[in-house]
């Protein structure tokens, strides 16, 4: 399947709350959940998705499942590896998609990435031709890079085949990665954001998003959702209330309302673009 819902549920530094959280998340709405290796291990979402449909009936192919390869740089060596980190990188990837297939209990991914730049250009376009790989044999459905802040980088892996998604900070203290939002909205680049609401603080309580919040009938955070959905970014939401997951996954389906909501709108996003 393709990402047809505008907001992920992100897993990430949840540990041993993990598998009751996905379970919460689906059933409040919840159709797509990201995964990162070294602090949220497949077997967990995995234990999640048997849950959902022996009790649930909610299918594997219902869920768009995201996972990342970590280099060892990000990986946590007091947790068991994915991967042998004396391996090449093609093989660390290999062996770490394997071991994210037979968790999650699922012969493919909805989306593959990797979990930052690798130090150098050769390398990463090395991983990344592993990844064509993977997609070429219908393990993987899409591909992508995640924490790539320089669009060098993002147009050197676009010569040798289209990067599908990019998964970065969307907040202040990068001005809102203004560059590479650019540059996935020119090229159709799916761009999902993470950091969205706890690195904004002077968004939440902008003037201007503050009326539009409340001439909507929209928390706060659903206003930050909604104009990041506006700007074609697909938000990640880590919430660990059950209120908050059904208000997140309601905001698509909300409109903003507002004698000026374009005014409005015009001076969030002149904030926003400095």
């Amino acid at each position: 399947m393709s990402l047809n819902t505008k907001i992920i549920y992100g897993t990430a530094w949840k540990k041993e709350q993990t598998t009751g959280l996905v379970v919460k998340a689906v059933l409040n709405g919840f159709r797509a959940i990201d995964m990162i290796q070294p602090v949220n291990r497949s077997t967990i979402v995995g234990a999640a998705l048997l849950e959902l449909q022996e009790k649930h009936n909610i299918k594997r192919e219902d869920i768009f499942l995201q996972t990342k390869y970590t280099p060892i740089g990000g990986q946590d060596r007091t947790k068991p590896l994915p991967y042998n980190p004396s391996d090449s990188v093609p093989n660390q990837i290999l062996a770490s998609i394997q071991k994210s297939l037979s968790n999650l209990h699922t012969t493919y991914l909805d989306s593959y990435l990797l979990h930052s730049p690798l130090p150098t250009i050769g390398q990463t376009l090395e991983a990344w031709k592993i990844l064509m790989q993977l997609q070429d044999e219908g393990k993987v459905r899409l591909i992508g890079v995640s924490n790539t802040y320089d669009v060098r980088v993002l147009a050197a892996l676009q010569k040798v085949r289209k990067v599908q998604v990019v998964q970065n900070r969307w907040y202040e203290g990068n001005e809102w990665d203004q560059a590479v939002v650019g540059y996935c909205k020119e090229n159709g680049i799916m761009y999902q954001s993470f950091w969205t609401l706890s690195g904004s603080p002077s968004l939440l309580t902008h003037p201007a998003l503050l009326t539009l919040a409340k001439n909507s009938n929209m928390t706060e955070p659903q206003a930050v959702y909604k104009l990041a959905q506006l700007e074609g970014i697909i938000p990640l939401s880590g919430t660990t209330d059950e209120t908050h997951m059904r208000q997140d996954v309601a905001v698509e389906k909300l409109s903003f309302a507002s004698d000026d909501v374009e005014g409005q709108l015009s001076t969030v996003r002149d904030f926003i673009s400095g």
